[in-house]
């Protein structure tokens, strides 16, 4: 699973960031290769419709989103920490690796620069349980089941109804439990 944050504005904008592998020509998925410094990790700003869009209405993926409870310090100071990690990745060039320098874990880093205490966790590695993880550390809408919150996460429908309107961000949120403080 590929993690995407957005933040939202107060003028209903989102500004999605994608920390991802940029493949060399040629280049294929080889995450033993990863361990090896053989592509350059790349983060990216962008509108939801384009990070977000690319993968539900044309790759087809299994998109979820999650709502995260985050003060407006705390997002900012995250916020920040995005900004401040890709001008220092366009100065300096680095490696991705598939443990250590992944979309997940370089989000972790960030949130720990900014303040947040998380925990080292094995859902931060394996693939597909971070919503567990965050819900298990309060950080999604712990006043429903879990289970609910997965099942209203998959954005698919809405997606392509929507068709990549300016109301995109908006129609993806529809029905998701949004916690108290969400981003």
């Amino acid at each position: 699973a590929h993690v995407i944050m957005s933040f939202g504005f107060d003028d209903g904008r989102y500004l999605a960031w994608s920390i991802e592998v940029r493949r060399l020509s040629g280049g294929s998925f080889s995450p033993l290769a990863d361990l090896f410094k053989s592509s350059p990790l790349v983060i990216l700003a962008a509108d939801e419709r384009d990070v977000i869009g690319l993968r539900s209405n044309f790759r087809s993926e299994d998109v979820q989103i999650y709502r995260l409870r985050a003060s407006p310090v705390a997002a900012r100071l995250l916020l920040r920490e995005y900004v401040s990690d890709a001008n220092a990745l366009a100065a300096t060039p680095a490696f991705y690796n598939s443990l250590t320098t992944n979309c997940t874990t370089t989000i972790v880093k960030m949130m720990r620069v900014a303040g947040d205490a998380v925990p080292t966790d094995w859902r931060l590695v394996v693939n597909g349980y971070l919503p567990e993880y965050a819900y298990d550390r309060g950080a999604l809408d712990i006043s429903v089941p879990l289970s609910q919150l997965r099942s209203a996460a998959h954005i698919a429908a809405r997606a392509h109804e929507d068709g990549l309107s300016p109301n995109f961000s908006q129609a993806i949120r529809v029905g998701v439990p949004s916690p108290q403080g969400a981003l």
